[in-house]
C-alpha cells in the first residue's frame, strides 16, 4: 500500500473546505486559538507545544513542522478548515495505523465565531469520506468528553457509534478526563458520511448546535436505552460540571 495515497488533498463542499496545513498558517492559527482560549480550554488536551495563549510564533511553527512530517510519513492528514476561503479551524485524521487495522482518530476545533453554520459536521464528513474511499482506511474513532454535547451531536449525526467510556483517557483543563469512544467503519456509510449528513441522520444530544465548542479529540490537536452513555442525558461520571 502506498501510505501517502490520497495526501496531500484539498476537499470542498460549498463554502466549506479542507486544505493541507501550511507553515504560513502559524500567525492566523495563533490569533484564532488565543481569541478562542476560553471556548477551547474545557475540551483540548494539555499541549505545551500548542498553547491556547502565547505571544510567539515558535510553538506553532514547531507544531506545524512536526505534523507535516507525520503527514509525509503516512501517519496523519492535518487540514486547515476554511469557510469562504478564511481559516476557521483545524481538523486532523491522525494516529493512522496501517497493516490489518487501517484505523485512525479524528480531532478538530473550530472558531466560535463560525459555530452553528454546519462547518464542523461537513468538515468531518469530508475527511471521513476521503479517508475511507480514497486513502483506504477502514475505521475512524472520535474520543469526546461526555460533557461536550455539541461535539457528540456532530459525530452521531454522521453515524458514529458509541463504544463506551475510556476512563481518565486524556489530561484536559487540569485533570485526567473520561472520554466516550465513538467509531465508524467504512461498511456503515457505503454512500459516504457527507451523503448521510445531507440526507439527515440521528440527532444525537438534543438542544445543541451543529458546530459547538471544542473538539472531538484525536491524538493531537467527539444511544438509546437511557444508560450512562445516552447522549440525550448529562453524563453522571466524576467529571461532570
Amino acid at each position: 500500500m502506498n501510505r501517502r495515497q490520497g495526501w496531500p488533498a484539498t476537499l470542498q463542499e460549498g463554502p466549506i473546505a479542507l486544505r493541507p496545513l501550511r507553515l504560513r498558517d502559524a500567525p492566523v492559527m495563533r490569533e484564532t486559538r488565543a481569541r478562542n482560549a476560553e471556548w477551547l480550554r474545557p475540551w483540548e488536551p494539555t499541549y505545551p507545544e500548542m498553547p491556547l495563549r502565547t505571544t510567539g510564533l515558535t510553538p506553532y511553527l514547531a507544531m506545524l513542522q512536526a505534523i507535516r512530517r507525520e503527514a509525509r510519513q503516512g501517519l496523519s492528514m492535518p487540514w486547515a478548515i476554511t469557510y469562504q476561503g478564511r481559516f476557521v479551524g483545524q481538523l486532523t485524521v491522525g494516529a493512522i495505523v496501517w497493516g490489518s487495522a487501517r484505523s485512525a482518530q479524528v480531532g478538530y476545533w473550530v472558531d466560535s465565531a463560525y459555530a452553528g453554520r454546519g462547518i464542523t459536521p461537513t468538515a468531518v464528513a469530508l475527511a471521513v469520506d476521503h479517508s475511507f474511499f480514497n486513502v483506504g482506511l477502514h475505521r475512524i474513532e472520535a474520543n469526546i468528553r461526555p460533557e461536550n454535547r455539541a461535539s457528540r451531536r456532530v459525530v452521531t449525526k454522521l453515524g458514529f457509534r458509541d463504544e463506551g467510556v475510556r476512563i481518565r483517557q486524556l489530561h484536559i483543563d487540569g485533570d485526567w478526563r473520561d472520554h466516550i469512544c465513538y467509531a465508524l467503519t467504512a461498511e456503515e456509510v457505503p454512500r459516504g458520511a457527507l451523503r448521510r449528513w445531507h440526507d439527515g441522520a440521528p440527532s444525537g444530544p438534543p438542544g445543541e448546535g451543529g458546530s459547538g465548542p471544542g473538539s472531538a479529540l484525536g491524538p493531537q490537536g467527539p444511544n438509546g436505552g437511557g444508560d450512562a452513555r445516552d447522549p440525550a442525558r448529562p453524563y453522571p461520571g466524576p467529571n461532570w460540571s
